[in-house]
């Protein structure tokens, strides 16, 4: 029986705004790069140094302090702390490029030459990303598989909890088994067996019932003259005429043989049904009942002075 739960929630509260969530990225990066745009480079030098020794930073923030600091120092002519901080960001990112838009093509070259001199570093640093990814690839897909293999032996359970042991009982008739053309067998569920005796007898009456109008077609009609105390008289002769003799006698041959035929399956067919007649046939199987249906649930809201009403129906 389906129940009906109404829930009436009054909230009564003001909602500014909705704050989406992102990724988090630390509050310092966006103001450093912002005054690196304003050309503060010995701030953003000892800030963001400073900000690196602290630590706890993600892989991306420490790429752009990296970066600012190596640009600023570049622009500075602090070549040491330039080398070291473009050095460290190779290691982070071999593959990684300042924007030739943005920076200005010295920059650019200092740090294309810093890449050709760490060449083989850089080339093992690769490696170990890469070695690192497919690492972390093979992680991945194991986590998953885990979870699918959790999910389908939870999902068996829950449909095995849920299956339930049907019982059938079929009754079956003594009479069907003496009704021709495989009707016993039929009834019992054997259906190759009672195609074969009902596409035999089949053959065979018809091939019976062919032949006995065949051979009935042969006989003529006449009427002769015969003479009678009262004198001569017509009477009407049906007959087979002597040509037709040998073709009567193998049609008759052929009805006799094949009606015999017929009753001889009939029989077998019979006694064959009877001696695996059963009165009662009882089955078992095991049934999954359909998933109940899912709770429906309605919002409602309602405007109200200084705030909004909110309320929902939940039916199942």
């Amino acid at each position: 029986m389906s129940r009906c739960l109404r829930l009436l929630v009054v909230l009564g509260l003001w909602v500014p705004g909705i704050t989406l969530a992102a990724d988090w990225v630390d509050e310092e990066v966006p103001a450093l790069r912002a005054t690196y745009e304003y050309g503060h480079y010995a701030e953003v030098l000892e800030r963001a140094t400073s900000r690196i020794d602290r630590g706890r930073l993600s892989e991306q923030d420490l790429l752009e302090l990296h970066k600012l600091a190596g640009l600023s120092a570049f622009h500075l002519h602090h070549t040491d702390e330039a080398t070291r901080h473009f050095r460290a960001l190779l290691r982070l990112d071999p593959d990684f490029h300042l924007d030739p838009f943005a920076v200005p093509p010295p920059a650019v070259n200092f740090l294309d030459t810093l890449r050709e001199q760490m060449g083989e570093e850089l080339e093992r640093v690769r490696q170990e990303r890469r070695a690192r990814l497919e690492r972390e690839r093979a992680e991945a897909e194991r986590r998953e598989r885990e979870r699918a293999e959790a999910e389908e032996q939870r999902r068996r359970m829950e449909e095995m909890s849920r299956q339930v042991t049907v019982r059938q009982v079929e009754k079956r008739s003594l009479l069907v088994n003496f009704v021709p053309f495989g009707a016993g067998q039929f009834q019992q569920g054997r259906t190759s067996m009672g195609a074969l005796f009902a596409a035999t007898e089949g053959l065979l009456a018809a091939t019976s019932l062919a032949t006995y109008f065949a051979h009935q077609a042969l006989y003529r009609t006449e009427k002769v003259s015969v003479d009678d105390v009262r004198g001569p008289r017509e009477v009407q002769v049906r007959y087979i005429p002597t040509s037709n003799k040998d073709q009567a006698e193998l049609l008759s041959t052929i009805n006799r043989n094949t009606a015999l035929g017929f009753y001889g399956v009939y029989a077998l067919g019979v006694l064959e049904a009877l001696w695996r007649h059963q009165d009662e046939v009882v089955s078992t199987r095991i049934e999954t009942p359909p998933d109940p249906a899912a709770p429906r649930a309605r919002l409602h809201l309602v405007p109200s002075s200084g705030g909004a009403s909110a309320g929902f129906t939940l039916a199942f």
